[in-house]
């Protein structure tokens, strides 16, 4: 089990607040990787935390490691932009830019200095035919993204995601805003998605995470409590607050 992306002794505080505290977790290559537990519970600072989108909240303090291949991304060498090309992050709400369908995907590869015409629009019919959505859209690319529906919305923003062809795709509740066909849509998605890359997802939805998942990690009051393969947490959790978590006696 090669883990492309792992960490190692994560701190991370709030002011006082310790949201974070000492975990260590590793998300093996092209495996889905699901984080659950409560509201509050320090999932989705932990999968900010991996592509350093924590560092814009003032007051955070980060201690320990994420290592990407590697490297540890705290290190003063290691480029944000850098890191977030190859990490990608999709919302809990969709999130398209105010612009056409075709502008939304292919602005990620132009600030990353792609240019030609031929070459943008190859990457915009890849991006969109990875996030399964090419096809209800490929006569509409000039149109604004805000026209479309929200389950649409968010498979653009995973198109928009794909389009700097990242190794890792970090998805925050990424179905919890939409319906449940769209969900399934994206949970289809997912599970085709992961041969290409390396997927962490946050859910609230146990069944969600059974489904899609072929590791989870069980987070309660910022700490890792287990994680495994999702069959063994489902089935034979090793700790009793897992069991009460996922037999519905809290959160």
């Amino acid at each position: 089990m090669d883990a492309i992306l792992k960490t190692e002794h994560l701190n991370l505080w709030y002011g006082d607040n310790h949201a974070l505290k000492d975990v260590n977790l590793e998300m093996p290559e092209h495996q889905v990787t699901a984080l659950i537990g409560p509201s509050g519970c320090g999932k989705s600072t932990f999968l900010k935390t991996l592509d350093r989108m924590n560092d814009l909240i003032p007051g955070v303090r980060i201690e320990g490691q994420v290592i990407y291949r590697d490297r540890n991304i705290f290190d003063p060498q290691v480029d944000v932009t850098w890191l977030r090309r190859h990490v990608g992050m999709v919302f809990q709400k969709p999130n398209p830019f105010p612009m056409s369908i075709y502008d939304n995907i292919a602005y990620g590869p132009r600030t990353h200095g792609i240019r030609g015409k031929k070459e943008l629009d190859q990457i915009v019919e890849k991006s969109l035919r990875g996030a399964a959505i090419w096809d209800e859209v490929k006569d509409r690319l000039k149109k604004s993204a805000l026209s479309l529906s929200g389950g649409q919305q968010q498979r653009i923003c995973i198109a928009r995601a794909l389009a700097v062809e990242p190794d890792v795709l970090l998805m925050d509740e990424a179905t919890s805003a939409l319906d449940p066909i769209s969900t399934s849509k994206i949970e289809d998605l997912i599970a085709d998605l992961k041969k290409s890359y390396t997927i962490v997802i946050v859910t609230h939805n146990m069944q969600q995470a059974t489904r899609v998942s072929d590791r989870c990690a069980f987070f309660l009051h910022g700490e890792l409590v287990e994680s495994g393969e999702t069959e063994q947490i489902f089935s034979v959790p090793k700790d009793k607050r897992t069991e009460d978590y996922i037999t519905g006696r809290f959160g």
